[in-house]
């Protein structure tokens, strides 16, 4: 297993760097690189234990072929469930030990059960999802390694894809430091990969050096600008795959806070990319522009919102370059149409979102999204990156189609979520010059309990 040198010269940077740091008094960061587990059930003094358990029911007609003449094996409604059991132990402020299982299954449908193919979610039986030792303070200095999530920023670039039914983890090594109004976070990880009937490992402990991974990053945030949150950070993936895969990520991402501008809030983010990718020269870009106002004196809150994604595409596939924008780990459920059908990568995509709280448990949303391909010599990815809606359509037109998202949030206790959704796709010219071009429709409810 070779290690690469800028992934190495990263994380030791960085380790140096905050090492050296004089010491302050620590408040609540600018901003979480990730979500906090649950508060969970105490055991004692030093044990807590976590549970969650999640079920969602989804319907889908036309959502990968676009063809009503067909009943395809994607055409059909089936059964999702999640299951996580945890247990930390903390017997010092300092000292933290977690362990997490999961088991995920699908259940009534007719596509086949193997993760991953016709998007199906399979089964993956009770499985280590994470389990990490962390040791340090919560403000100053701190070290976590193990299998672990990572989550910064608005989950464009870096999520545990918690929509996904297993989600994501990685093995990683990850050091963080926290001062006033600033932290500063080192990590070096590998994704973990799901295998059927399995233990799920990542590159580092398959046993095998065919494609080992190293998926490193610093990533620096501050509110040193009292009415924004801003980000900065430099990624890189090394991946021994055919050609060979090392590229780095250099981006920023600005959020703003709404009681500063009377209601308004921003959000911007941009990454370049620079590199190679299985043998060809990178060069790729991606932005993300929103501006929203919230009516917050008015009965129910309602908040409109106008923005805009683009991604670059590749134009030669030939020339021994791609412009394609490589997506990384994401989340793109939250951003490109819930119906899956888009990722950050070869895309234009305005938006328009309307929402509103009749009640402190109750949200209803209204997204309206339209899509282009920024260029139709490069294809059409769906949101998982790894796959495409169509064959390279070179001389089709790069509209690709609408698609209006309703969505229906009840947290109906401190412990239960419900949450409902109904998306529709009118299909856009791009499918037409492609094959078929039917409007294509998902609707689905789930419910989340939690610990």
């Amino acid at each position: 297993m070779v290690r690469p040198s800028l992934t190495s010269s990263l994380v030791l940077s960085a380790t140096l760097l905050v090492s050296s740091v004089g010491a302050g008094t620590p408040s609540k960061p600018a901003s979480e690189p990730s979500k906090s587990a649950p508060v969970g059930i105490a055991l004692g003094d030093d044990w807590t234990l976590t549970l969650q358990e999640r079920v969602r029911g989804e319907w889908r007609d036309n959502t990968f072929d676009f063809n009503d003449s067909v009943d395809a094996l994607t055409d059909d409604s089936w059964l999702l469930q999640r299951l996580r059991l945890g247990v930390t132990w903390q017997p010092a402020p300092w000292l933290r030990v977690v362990a997490e299982g999961q088991d995920t299954r699908e259940f009534f449908a007719d596509r086949p059960s193997t993760i991953g193919q016709l998007g199906a979610e399979g089964d993956d039986t009770f499985d280590l999802r994470q389990g990490y030792i962390e040791v340090g303070e919560t403000n100053g200095l701190s070290l976590r390694a193990g299998r672990q999530t990572l989550v910064y920023g608005d989950k464009r670039l870096i999520s545990s894809g918690e929509w996904g039914n297993a989600s994501r983890t990685f093995d990683a090594v990850k050091v963080h430091y926290q001062q006033d109004d600033w932290w500063l976070e080192a990590f070096t990880s590998s994704v973990v990969k799901l295998r059927d009937e399995r233990f799920n490992q990542s590159t580092w402990f398959d046993g095998t050096s065919d494609d080992d991974q190293f998926f490193s990053g610093l990533y620096f945030s501050t509110r040193a600008l009292a009415f924004q949150t801003t980000d900065v950070y430099a990624l890189q993936l090394h991946q021994e795959d055919a050609g060979g895969t090392d590229f780095v990520t250099w981006g920023t991402r600005w959020a703003s806070d709404p009681d500063h501008f009377a209601g308004w809030d921003y959000a911007v983010e941009m990454a370049a990319q620079t590199g190679h990718v299985k043998g060809k020269d990178l060069t790729a870009f991606a932005g993300h522009w929103d501006l929203g106002h919230t009516w917050k004196d008015k009965a129910w809150k309602p908040r409109l919102g106008l923005e805009y994604s683009y991604a670059s595409g590749d134009s030669n596939a030939t020339d021994g370059k791609t412009s394609t924008f490589q997506n990384l780990f994401p989340t793109n459920h939250l951003y490109y149409g819930y119906m899956d059908l888009f990722a950050w990568q070869n895309l234009h995509n305005p938006a328009a979102h309307f929402s509103v709280q009749p009640s402190k448990s109750l949200k209803a949303s209204l997204d309206y999204h339209a899509f282009w391909l920024a260029d139709t010599n490069d294809a059409w990815y769906r949101a998982n990156i790894t796959s495409t809606a169509r064959p390279i359509t070179r001389n089709a037109s790069s509209f690709a189609g609408t698609e209006l998202d309703i969505t229906l949030v009840w947290k109906a206790h401190k412990h239960l979520e419900v949450q409902a959704g109904y998306s529709h796709f009118f299909a856009g010219d791009y499918l037409k010059a492609s094959g078929s071009n039917d409007d294509a429709d998902f609707a689905y409810l789930m419910v989340t309990l939690t610990y």
